[in-house]
């Protein structure tokens, strides 16, 4: 896994064999930050990583210049390998919270620029995220709300929906 730009650009991670998760691509995850760009300056931004897995979103995120990335993660083995790899990156902006995302989101009462979720795409309940996070009012003004699903699923006629962008079987919805 490797970062794909900003001041960690070129950094590489191993991911251990026995990691169960599904990274996004490099592939995937250069485009979309490429049209995140449009939408949002990263400098000084806050964002919330759900169902970070590696963490390699959260590590592009502190590359590219946000000043305050949490990262959450329910899987023991999958945090421990995100807490590595923030303290081999040493990068002070990152808090890693171990812990299911839904009990987060709502217990969360801070607001972001972007949240990113990246959930298992086998999980029954993946069609309430957009509604969770957007109606807790955990966005800034202007901010974005990434979803990352298979392509089973179709959000375009939700109110807030932005955009939908597909890179080989990866597909992301953004709402605002």
């Amino acid at each position: 896994m490797r970062i794909i730009t900003g001041k960690y650009k070129g950094r590489h991670f191993e991911v251990p064999r026995s990691f169960k998760a599904r990274p996004t691509t490099d592939f995937a995850k250069e485009n979309l930050f490429n049209v995140l760009r449009g939408y949002l300056d990263f400098e000084g931004a806050r964002a919330l990583d759900l169902f970070s897995g590696t963490g390699s979103i959260t590590l592009e995120l502190l590359s590219r210049g946000c000043s305050h990335v949490v990262a959450v993660e329910r899987d023991p083995f999958h945090y421990r390998v995100i807490e590595e790899f923030l303290h081999r990156l040493g990068d002070e902006n990152a808090v890693p919270v171990r812990g299911d995302v839904f009990k987060f989101l709502n217990a969360c009462h801070e607001q972001y620029d972007l949240i990113f979720a990246d959930p298992p795409y086998i999980l029954p309940n993946i069609p309430d995220l957009p509604d969770l996070v957007l109606e807790r009012d955990l966005l800034l003004p202007n901010g974005i709300f990434v979803l990352e699903h298979g392509k089973r699923d179709n959000f375009e006629s939700h109110p807030r929906f932005l955009e939908h962008r597909q890179y080989g079987s990866v597909n992301f919805s953004l709402f605002q």
